[in-house]
Order: structure tokens, then C-alpha cells, then sequence
């Protein structure tokens, strides 16, 4: 089995959050490249791979960087028997996993109306049975990624983190947000804190990590053993960098527009070769972040938007560098 603290190497892990419809295969082995010390797949439902359901197989495939280096698979699921069964096969049969995470976190409506996600943290018995059976089933580490709570009337993250070390989580993931705050507000790092200390595991903060500072106050507070970045690598995976020179004490540049614009060329050539000529579909969202803030990015973007082809895509890019060029000399 694999050692966690060898993954969090001593209070200064970063890690990669894993999110729906973002964390492609392509997005996670630039991140990786870039500093992040593990990466997770997209969620992926543990009832549809019970049925070998083809787009829930494919989220589980790895990079070259992933199998040269680890990553983490995250399963959602609320039959403790068919999540441990994905456990099972997944850490028998699957290459470059060291760890299988589950999802007791996401707010989104589809996921909560089944009892998935975040609702689990409104059945703390039924979390722990299912914790428990991928942990015995597994031969890899089992963690869980959760909420605050419930809502501000039902902030049960202490008592959730202690129920889930007790049925054999190794390591613990928790976003300082509510379900029903979504993304909305602050993350409660007191809350984070709490959790931390409730603990004998290792504990992972996650809310708000948008620079190397920030990744540094949250584990200067709440004393976790490292961080996990979600929508701060939006469009900017070069922040693992910035987060390591901060761990370090050592200074940071901010990438270039060239820089911004080659990461996002990667990434869709990247993407393309997995996914085809569609991927650059999922890449108009992609790009946009990668673009923000940019001179005259607006108007590129909508352009962005009735792109359909990876050549299209460069060349579009391509030229908005050149323009950009030709501004900086003006």
C-alpha cells in the first residue's frame, strides 16, 4: 500500500482538485509539469462502472506524466458495495493509481439528489459504511473529499472527519464552503483548522487557493499538511509554480502572454490527440481562462466560440499573439 506521507512530503503538498468537465487528462499533465504533486480524475461514478459505461471508463485514464508519476482516482457513489467494488478493480487493475478518493463534496444538484456528494454529509452511518467498504476492499489508500457541512444549520465537519478516520479514510480532503454556499463566499478556515486538529490523519485544505500567498495563510492557520488547488488553476496551471516558489522563499515571475498562450496550445493539442477533433469544443472554456485579463481578450474569445477545429484554434491564437506583439512594441 502506499504511504500518504510520502505524498504530502512534509506539510508542503499541492495538489491538483479534481473537477468535472475541467480536469482532462490534457489539463492534469500540464498541472503536473508544472509543479503539482497529484493530480485526480474527473469524477467518475462508481454505478457506471458497475455497467461499463464507455464515458465513465475513459475518465480513467491517465497521462504519460500520471503513470510515470501517480495520480488519484475519485469515485462518487452511495452503495457502499458497488464503491467498494470500484475500488477493488480500479486498485487491482488499474496502472499509476496510488490513491482512491471519494467524493462526499459536490454540491451539484444532480449529484446530491441521488444521496451522492455533499448529501452524504447529511448521513454520517451511511458515509461510513461505505468508507469502510472500499477501504477493505481496496489495496490502495482510501481519502475523502468533503464540505464544511451541510448548510450554516448543519456544520458537521469535525464529527464527519472523526466518523470517516474511524472507518478507515488514510487521508482527508475538506473545502471550507457549505453545500448550500456552493462557491459562494469565503472558505472557513477555522473550520479547516478544526478538522485538522480533530485528527490524526493527514489533512488536505482546499477553498480559495488563488496564489502562492494564499496557498501559504492557509497552511500557516489551519496547520494542514497540504493544499488543494480547484478554480485558482483555472486557465492557470502555472500556479503550482508559484505556490512551490512560495513554499520555497523564493521569487516568482508571472507567466508571459506567450507563455499563457503556448499553455493553452498545449493543452488543445494535447486534448485532440485523446479526444479528437471535439475536444476543441471543451476547450473554448479552456481558453477563455487561460486568456483572462489579456489585452483585448474579450472580443478573442467570442471568436474562441465558433471555433471547431485544432487548426482553427492555433491559428486564431497565433494571431492574437502577433497582435499582441506588435502592441508592446507600439
Amino acid at each position: 500500500m502506499v504511504d500518504i506521507n510520502s505524498i504530502i512530503k512534509t506539510k508542503k503538498a499541492v495538489f491538483l482538485a479534481p473537477m468535472a468537465g475541467v480536469t482532462d487528462m490534457a489539463f492534469r499533465s500540464i498541472c503536473r509539469d508544472m509543479g503539482a504533486d497529484l493530480s485526480y480524475t474527473e469524477m467518475v461514478s462508481a454505478k457506471g462502472l458497475y455497467y461499463n459505461n464507455k464515458n465513465t471508463s475513459v475518465l480513467l485514464s491517465p497521462s504519460q506524466t500520471e503513470l510515470d508519476m501517480g495520480y488519484g482516482v475519485q469515485l462518487f457513489g452511495a452503495e457502499p458495495g458497488m464503491v467498494a467494488l470500484a475500488a477493488k478493480n480500479i486498485s487491482e487493475n488499474t496502472a499509476g493509481v496510488v490513491l482512491i478518493d471519494i467524493n462526499m463534496g459536490c454540491p451539484a444538484h444532480k449529484i446530491v439528489a441521488n444521496g451522492e456528494g455533499s448529501a452524504l454529509m447529511k448521513n454520517e452511518p451511511l458515509a461510513a459504511k461505505i468508507v469502510e467498504a472500499a477501504a477493505n476492499a481496496s489495496r490502495l489508500p482510501v481519502t475523502v473529499k468533503f464540505r464544511k457541512g451541510w448548510d450554516d444549520e448543519h456544520v458537521n465537519a469535525v464529527s464527519f472527519a472523526k466518523t470517516l478516520e474511524s472507518a478507515g479514510a488514510s487521508m482527508l480532503t475538506i473545502h471550507g464552503r457549505t453545500r448550500q454556499q456552493m462557491y459562494s463566499g469565503k472558505a472557513d478556515r477555522d473550520i479547516i483548522a478544526a478538522v485538522k486538529a480533530a485528527v490524526s490523519i493527514p489533512v488536505i485544505a482546499n477553498g480559495d487557493i488563488f496564489s502562492g500567498k494564499d496557498a501559504l495563510d492557509m497552511l500557516s492557520y489551519t496547520n494542514c499538511d497540504g493544499v488543494m488547488v480547484a478554480r485558482g488553476a483555472e486557465g492557470n496551471p502555472f500556479i503550482f509554480g508559484e505556490i512551490k516558489a512560495a513554499l520555497a522563499g523564493l521569487p516568482y515571475e508571472k507567466p508571459t502572454y506567450r507563455q499563457r498562450i503556448a499553455a493553452a496550445i498545449e493543452h488543445a493539442e494535447l486534448l485532440t490527440q485523446t479526444r479528437g477533433q471535439r475536444a476543441i469544443i471543451e476547450m473554448r472554456k479552456h481558453v477563455s481562462w487561460y486568456l483572462s485579463g489579456m489585452r483585448s481578450s474579450a472580443a478573442l474569445r467570442g471568436a474562441v466560440n465558433s471555433i471547431e477545429s485544432l487548426d482553427g484554434l492555433k491559428r486564431l491564437l497565433y494571431e492574437y499573439q502577433a497582435s499582441l506583439d506588435r502592441a508592446e512594441h507600439e
